[in-house]
């Protein structure tokens, strides 16, 4: 990111962007997509040949990958070497998804960065073969730019459900810099991407982590000493099982306004478990918090002033528990409120299930060095988060000054 200070600020009264390298000057040059591509429409094959053969780009390769690699493709399809040859994905193809239920997403793109092997692609999917010189990377990020998606999707035709062909990518235009300018540009980019992807591996690899410790210490694999009164480390006593209503008050709220439109200062969980703000609470302390309907029943610990939808829980006053503990603790077992839910289409917990619950203790001082090792590892990932939170919004930023 330090090399945002080679950048400078300019004037945009020129068709150039506000943030550029300084020893480009020239103005962006205005260009018709078909100047760069040629466009072809996919494969569509017969079901049984889906699976096996030719690896196969789809709209969800489209959708779900940052860039497109052979190795990131998941279709595959079964055609001649003809067909595969004329239908060909090589380095620098762009990709755009035909059709969507929403014009906002319609003619999405992608580009495919594999120098190594070719892919094929399918029927709802256009291809634009690359026919001029661009920067591949520079030139899928311009599309992602707000004008260049207003180009597309203004353009796209029907009524349930959006399209975009050929004719319509032909004509989009788009500014684009001498080669040079979009190869730096797409250098300190993918620094950025690159960034992103390290803290998003470092993020997945701390809750690996983390469930991997949980899993050894809540099958007591993984214990923590604790000190005796002569200040000793010794080995602690067996965990004890216990029934959740002899460790703590398990509540809901009284209020039914999950739909309101409130706004206050204090906390109030909906039956979603979604937070929004009330100048009413009924409740003020440590509390874990869960929906009373879903399918998820993921818990939230909070402290503070909160109130509670009619069908959402709080799991509160604890007797001998360590409200931290407690919530890894549900966390880790959150099965559990599947498992005794109530309901076909629509999954309820009921009081009953949550007071019979099984919770297995060991004494308060474990508890206490077990949340807050746990708690260490959450501090260390919402760390990562914030970072990676960050990242992107200087990435966008930079993405809305450095292209026209």
């Amino acid at each position: 990111m330090q090399k945002e200070k080679q950048l400078g600020s300019i004037e945009r009264s020129r068709n150039v962007p506000e943030l550029r390298f300084p020893e480009f000057e020239d103005e962006w040059e205005e260009k018709k997509l078909n100047s760069l591509l040629e466009f072809k429409n996919g494969i569509n094959a017969s079901k049984e040949d889906y699976g096996f053969g030719y690896k196969f780009i789809n709209v969800l390769d489209i959708i779900e990958n940052d860039f497109i690699t052979y190795d990131k493709i998941k279709g595959e399809v079964n055609v001649s070497q003809e067909i595969f040859e004329k239908n060909l994905v090589q380095y620098g193809d762009i990709l755009f998804q035909r059709s969507s239920e929403t014009r906002e997403e319609v003619g999405q793109s992608n580009v495919y960065l594999d120098k190594e092997n070719s892919a094929t692609f399918g029927g709802f999917v256009i291809r634009g073969k690359k026919i001029a010189e661009y920067e591949p990377f520079f030139f899928h990020l311009l599309l992602k730019t707000s004008i260049a998606r207003k180009e597309i999707t203004t353009k796209s035709g029907g009524s349930t459900r959006y399209n975009v062909g050929q004719d319509v990518l032909s004509s989009v235009k788009l500014s684009f810099p001498s080669l040079p300018e979009q190869q730096k540009t797409a250098t300190f980019l993918t620094a950025i991407d690159n960034r992103l992807q390290s803290l998003e591996k470092k993020k997945s690899l701390l809750e690996e982590y983390k469930k991997g410790v949980m899993q050894q210490i809540f099958k007591q694999e993984l214990r923590f000493k604790i000190e005796n009164k002569v200040g000793e480390l010794v080995e602690p006593p067996e965990w004890e099982e216990k029934k959740l209503k002899q460790i703590a008050t398990i509540t809901t709220g009284s209020s039914n306004r999950q739909d309101s439109n409130l706004l206050g200062k204090y906390t109030f969980f909906d039956r979603s478990v979604d937070i929004r703000t009330s100048d009413i609470f009924l409740f003020d302390g440590e509390a874990i918090i869960i929906a009373g309907e879903g399918s998820a029943f993921t818990p939230k610990y909070f402290k503070g002033k909160f109130d509670l939808h009619q069908r959402t829980y709080a799991i509160m006053n604890f007797t001998n528990a360590n409200g931290k503990f407690l919530y890894h603790y549900i966390s880790y077992y959150k099965n559990y409120f599947l498992s005794q839910a109530v309901g076909s289409t629509v999954k309820s917990l009921r009081l009953p299930m949550f007071q019979k619950m099984p919770i297995i203790l060991p004494s308060i001082e474990e508890q206490t060095k077990i949340a807050n090792f746990l708690s260490a590892i959450d501090k260390k990932i919402e760390l990562v988060s914030e970072q990676i939170e960050k990242t992107k919004t200087y990435k966008k930023g930079l993405l809305q000054q450095m292209f026209v």
